[in-house]
């Protein structure tokens, strides 16, 4: 982990799923509870991501946003960009290419899919995160 004035930067492993994620949704709420500001989860290296990892990243970033932190994504792997855009994470928290450009808060790509609002946000992720 990393921390850059309040932004907390928080790489994530090759994997992450089932037999994990407990333990990575654990690790970034430990982080929010150091009064992160700004939380970056680097997923740049994660190659898989199954549905119980795109569940901890949901609950973590529902309580970001119930604590006042914010949460970013930085995704470099196509198959992690995928899953996140199949399940509709990549309209509810927002995904860069890089840490620096996560950092400057600036999207890499014209592309980029911007988030919804949370009730657009909220129902594209019910499925994922068990509706918690």
């Amino acid at each position: 982990m990393l921390w850059i004035g309040q932004a907390a930067v928080v790489t994530l492993p090759a994997e992450i799923d089932v037999t994990i994620a407990e333990a990575v949704r654990d690790e970034l709420l430990a982080i929010l509870d150091q009064d992160a500001a700004l939380l970056i989860a680097d997923l740049s290296k994660t190659e898989f991501c199954d549905s119980a990892g795109v569940s901890a990243l949901v609950r973590t970033y529902r309580q970001a946003s119930t604590s006042g932190s914010a949460m970013r994504l930085v995704v470099g792997t196509p198959s992690v960009q995928r899953v996140l855009a199949i399940t509709g994470v990549d309209r509810l928290v927002e995904v860069f290419p890089s840490v620096a450009a996560s950092l400057a808060g600036t999207p890499g790509s014209a592309d980029q899919v911007q988030p919804a609002d949370s009730a657009t946000a909220d129902s594209a992720t019910a499925d994922t995160d068990g509706g918690a």
